[in-house]
């Protein structure tokens, strides 16, 4: 069944979602401020917009990936001349945002969906730009049972794996916790290889050992952050994300926002958060987040030449 589907937000991510929907037949119409990421997109069967009011206007659903939870509710929200997204879409159309966000702010654009008469979900994801361009993201959706079963078709062309996490919010949910746990466990696998190499122990061996003891993890198995044992792995092309360490510490912002507002004692998730806040300052905002491994090594011989 062909939908008619407005793609806002056509980066690094939403480029390769939105081409996958065209490649599986809905009349897919988009919009980025960028005309790279227009350019990126061409050729592709996507009918491009002059404006984001102009792309959602006849779509059934309505996807956003954007930056900031900022620029989802100012997109949905009147601005000046602009009346926002809401305005100009058909009463009963489907929203969903797939940008990662704070938890409040899903809500905030929830409930100003569900005022102006449509339906609303957050469905963040995970996987990066290769599991955009290969269709096999994991989707973490917060809505209603009954807009999740209408959205869930729409989802599955862009991922594997779509998970309901309950009501408005919980999508984000799921994903800042998730982050957490991966900012987390990187910082302590980069750790562990560091004094490895300090106390003499090859990496793989510490690999073989770790992979298949109470240290295996994805951090470790997958996006392993030292050369060799996991020859897919970012640190084998020079930490080129990836997911890149300026998303790690926006990620662990959310997270630490999180737990300013429920009151959680998260010592380790606000060190991991002040520790990749630092590493995305410099160089490391643009190489995989894994490239902790190198600032925690850098600063071991600094501290070592003291």
């Amino acid at each position: 069944m062909t939908t008619s589907i407005a793609f806002i937000g056509l980066g690094h991510m939403g480029g390769p979602m939105a081409i996958n929907l065209a490649k599986a037949g809905h009349a897919v119409t988009g919009f980025d401020l960028s005309q790279a990421a227009l350019d990126a997109v061409a050729g592709h069967d996507i009918l491009i917009a002059g404006s984001a009011a102009e792309a959602v206007a006849t779509a059934d659903v309505v996807i956003t990936m954007l930056p900031a939870g900022r620029h989802v509710i100012g997109a949905y929200s009147p601005s000046g001349d602009d009346l926002g997204l809401l305005a100009y879409a058909r009463p009963g159309t489907l929203f969903i945002d797939s940008s990662t966000i704070a938890v409040d702010d899903a809500r905030t654009a929830h409930d100003l969906a569900v005022a102006a008469g449509h339906r609303a979900m957050d469905a963040p994801v995970s996987g990066g730009t290769v599991g955009a361009e290969a269709g096999t993201l994991a989707f973490m959706v917060g809505g209603s049972s009954e807009d999740f079963a209408a959205a869930e078709p729409i989802l599955q062309v862009m991922g594997k794996r779509i998970v309901h996490c309950g009501g408005s919010g919980l999508g984000q949910a799921a994903k800042v916790c998730n982050n957490l746990i991966l900012g987390i466990s990187m910082i302590g696998v980069s750790e562990a290889f560091v004094l490895g190499e300090k106390l003499g122990l090859e990496h793989q061996a510490l690999y073989d050992v770790a992979s298949n003891a109470s240290g295996q993890c994805w951090a470790l198995t997958t996006n392993c952050p030292v050369p060799g044992p996991v020859p897919t792995s970012p640190a084998n092309r020079d930490y080129q994300p990836g997911f890149a360490g300026a998303l790690m510490a926006k990620d662990l912002g959310l997270a630490a926002q999180a737990f300013e507002s429920t009151g959680v004692d998260a010592l380790i998730g606000k060190l991991a958060n002040e520790i990749y806040q630092r590493f995305a300052e410099g160089a490391g905002a643009n190489a995989d987040f894994s490239g902790i491994i190198n600032d925690i090594r850098e600063r071991s011989e600094a501290q070592g030449a003291a």
